[in-house]
């Protein structure tokens, strides 16, 4: 219930960073409490820390152990608790391992869960993009389920809602006035596709190829959900965002993305008009945020795939 001799709890450089940058003070309390968090829970749940991941996560920390008990591999991950996180271990625990990384234990309250061991160094990006596309489509249609009677998860709509009220007070920050036709653009695309939503299944939230690992006892898995509940497009959207540089570097960027958006709607038959829509509002927003956090490299680079919807 330790780790294991010279090892140590390290924070890894890029989380610290990520942290600092994105939540401020209150990330710098949260980093100066996480060694500690962590060595508590390797001694509740009787484990051995073999090596900390870095570079890790962008919000939380990832350890490599083994259960004394048994000696069987596993992760533990430290996580800033945030809205979009809160819910994580409900949804894997709706899941059960299937299409999705097990959850084996958990304390939603510090934000530590206890998973499975994948493949951490072999993402679905390390597949050829058309590959990578296919098997992540075959893997959402495992994890679109109904959610159980009294869920806890927030829906589509209501963080859509949230989003919206972020755009509209990023529309003042001074680079985004270059695009603000396209900030009303995703305003009123999304004000329309809520009042309209017409599914309710439990969702992953933040599915792309980073965010789907090779295993042992499936091909992939899904790790990391931020869970709603709603429509498969919400899901799809930010799906057909990812490996952006693959239709940068392509001629005729604007067919590549109209191609991209037909061939992911007519594979899980989603309405074509509505993924769009959600593909549209989704980047923006997250061009906006970036640009609201100071990177605004990461901004230019959704708001160009924005422009090409």
């Amino acid at each position: 219930m330790s780790a294991l001799p010279g090892q140590q709890i390290t924070v890894p450089e890029r989380l610290a960073d990520t942290i600092q940058a994105w939540e401020g003070e209150a990330g710098r309390r949260w980093l100066a409490t996480l060694p500690a968090l962590v060595a508590e829970h390797l001694d509740r749940w009787g484990l051995t820390l073999e090596r900390v991941g870095d570079p890790g996560g962008q919000i939380s920390l990832v350890s490599y152990v083994h259960r004394d008990d048994d000696l069987s591999p596993a992760v533990l991950k430290a996580g800033l608790v945030t809205t979009e996180t809160e819910q994580e271990h409900e949804a894997l625990r709706h899941w059960a391992g299937r299409g999705a990384v097990l959850l084996i234990d958990a304390d939603p309250a510090a934000g530590v869960l206890l998973l499975e061991r994948l493949h951490g160094d072999i993402p679905l990006r390390s597949l050829a993009e058309a590959k990578a596309m296919m098997e992540a489509v075959s893997l959402l249609r495992r994890l679109w389920v109904p959610p159980a009677e009294g869920h806890p998860f927030r829906l589509v709509r209501d963080r859509a809602a949230d989003m919206s009220a972020h755009l509209a007070e990023h529309r003042r920050l001074p680079g985004a006035a270059d695009v603000l036709p396209l900030i009303d653009e995703a305003l009123e695309t999304a004000a329309s596709l809520i009042a309209s939503e017409p599914e309710q299944l439990l969702l992953h939230g933040d599915f792309h190829h980073g965010n789907i690992l090779a295993a042992d006892r499936s091909p992939w898995l899904a790790i990391d959900p931020k869970p709603v509940v709603g429509e498969r497009a919400w899901d799809l959207a930010w799906l057909a965002q990812d490996r952006m540089d693959t239709l940068a570097g392509s001629p005729g960027q604007r067919a590549a993305v109209r191609r991209r958006l037909h061939t992911l709607a007519d594979a899980v038959e989603v309405d074509r008009d509505r993924l769009r829509g959600w593909t549209l509002f989704r980047t923006v927003c997250a061009g906006l945020w970036h640009l609201s956090v100071g990177e605004p490299g990461p901004a230019e680079n959704y708001l160009e795939f924005a422009a090409w919807l």
